[in-house]
């Protein structure tokens, strides 16, 4: 198939990447227009606009938006929807808040075109180990562009299968999930990283225990001088608590046991909010989310080995680099 590919960062230009490394042809614009070289030179058709874009895309069109939530992102679609054709398929495959992909639809179906919200992760690591894909709009529309979602979804692997799914939308075992209307992908998204905060906590509260347990305050006898790579990496074999994030926890503690580089310094991207939200609306307890969240604001006042190990894990996961702040 072919696509159009809008923002060609770490995850636009490596979505890129693995659909032409499977067949598919892809146009590809940025505002940078050395991403779209480097692209070129790979096979991709480089452009220098919006407008061009949309010219060398056979119709009906597939383009998908990778750009930051909020105005880049809204704006970008806004203009597309004054140039697409009827038919056209607009993608947002960032962490736009779910409620305005609701909006967009609707607006985007008045002038006849699609609208798909195709919540994305995989971080810098897609490009090897696929995305998984949480997707929003009509089901007819995302039939249409199953070769594509099916390209970039990691497959079915060596993970078993899980008993008692016969019957099952099959594309679930792939990697990607048809969620429902549009906002469904990203409201699925949204809590997936609202997960992920509570997740990455414990690990880093965990890790912070076992290196503080040769604490001077604790009786001489009790003290234990425990090596934490090698806790993480035993714990990534046969645990139950094993994950990527642990795996890529036991890597930055085997390359700097002090994990002296990073800052502890912890952004959120605001999908943590937005699940707190979500929770506060329909009513429903989220202690451990509510939590992680604050824990990565008081991080930006106070920093603890804990929160190293979140922006080791950011770091690994998604090539996020944490600002050193005193």
């Amino acid at each position: 198939m072919q696509l159009g590919m809008i923002g060609l960062g770490r995850m636009g230009a490596n979505i890129v990447r693995r659909l032409m490394r499977d067949g598919h042809s892809c146009v590809v614009y940025d505002r940078d227009p050395k991403p779209g070289q480097a692209l070129a030179g790979e096979g991709a058709t480089a452009v220098a606009s919006l407008e061009e874009l949309v010219k060398a895309l056979a119709a009906p069109r597939a383009i998908w938006v990778m750009l930051p939530a909020g105005g880049p992102t809204e704006e970008t679609i806004d203009k597309l929807s004054s140039l697409a054709a009827r038919d056209d398929v607009i993608i947002d495959g960032g962490n736009s808040f779910w409620q305005d992909d609701i909006r967009r639809g609707a607006a985007l179906k008045k002038k006849g075109l699609h609208y798909l919200d195709v919540g994305t992760s995989g971080g810098v690591w897609g490009l090897e180990r696929g995305y998984c894909m949480m997707i929003g709009g009509d089901a007819e529309v995302v039939r249409r562009l199953d070769p594509i979602f099916k390209t970039l979804a990691p497959g079915r692997g060596s993970i078993a299968s899980t008993p008692n799914r016969e019957g099952r939308d099959p594309r679930v075992e792939e990697g990607y999930l048809h969620a429902g209307p549009c906002g469904a992908g990203h409201f699925v998204k949204m809590v997936h990283n609202g997960v992920e905060y509570g997740m990455m906590q414990a690990y880093a509260e965990g890790f912070d225990i076992l290196r503080n347990a040769d604490s001077k305050a604790l009786k001489e006898e009790h003290r234990f001088s425990l090596d934490l790579a090698d806790i993480a990496e035993v714990w990534r074999r046969g645990s139950v608590v094993t994950s990527w994030l642990l795996d890529l926890t036991a890597a930055a503690l085997a390359h700097e046991g002090e994990l002296a580089s990073y800052s502890g310094f912890v952004e959120d991207s605001g999908e943590g909010r937005w699940t707190l939200m979500a929770a506060i609306e329909e009513a429903v307890p989220a202690e451990v989310l509510s939590a992680a969240l604050y824990t990565r604001f008081r991080s930006r006042q106070e920093h603890t080995f804990a929160e190293k190990i979140i922006s080791a894990m950011r770091k690994g996961f998604g090539g996020h680099i944490e600002p050193h702040h005193e």
